[in-house]
């Protein structure tokens, strides 16, 4: 079985790929490798994420499980002013993402650690992710569940899975931690969903 793209400390051999991609318009290049989400190109549920978040300048923004980076560098790259912050478990990932916001001209603060612990203390306006749904369950809830606790009052969870592979019990589970979920875009079999934390009164 070939080995999963969370694992902390990948061993399986490089197989190093580049490719170029257009994604909110700017043309991107990435550098991937084996164990890593999505390695030959940019998948169609983190591209309709990545085209459904609205982020503005000033903003500050957490990729969470960024695997080699291309939610945040594209946010990085289109929006003037953005702070990006991008974190993964897997090693490779930070590696690879680090590289390629560098290579890209981008800024990108890239930290290693598993979910939210990397930021403990810290709060976004935003934090986007392609959930590791092949983690399992509990993973997937822990991000929504860690999520308010990260979030300045307004702020915005935004999140893509498969129509017919958790995105049902995801925004239910959204639903029970924030209050509400929306879905804010569809296609290519998948939804992209957004959860608001509340002002305080």
């Amino acid at each position: 079985m070939p080995e999963q793209y969370f694992a902390r400390r990948p061993s399986a051999a490089h197989r190093i790929r580049e490719f170029t991609d257009v994604l909110r318009g700017r043309s991107l290049n990435f550098r991937t490798d084996s164990a890593v989400f999505s390695r030959r190109d940019v998948d169609a549920g983190t591209r309709l994420l990545i085209d459904a978040v609205e982020v503005k300048a000033s903003d500050c923004v957490l990729d969470l499980g960024c695997g080699y980076g291309p939610i945040g560098i594209a946010l990085a790259g289109t929006v003037d002013g953005v702070r990006i912050v991008m974190t993964d478990v897997n090693r490779r990932a930070v590696r690879l993402a680090r590289k390629n916001a560098e290579s890209n001209g981008v800024r990108a603060d890239v930290r290693e650690g598993a979910l939210y612990e990397p930021v403990a203390g810290l709060a976004f306006d935003h934090i986007v992710s392609n959930p590791p749904i092949r983690a399992g369950k509990a993973v997937v809830h822990a991000i929504v569940d860690g999520a308010p606790g990260h979030l300045v009052d307004g702020g915005s969870l935004w999140l893509v899975a498969r129509t017919q592979q958790g995105a049902p019990s995801l925004i239910r589970k959204m639903e029970d931690v924030f209050g509400s979920a929306e879905v804010v875009a569809r296609g290519g079999g998948f939804r992209v969903l957004r959860s608001v934390r509340p002002d305080k009164p």
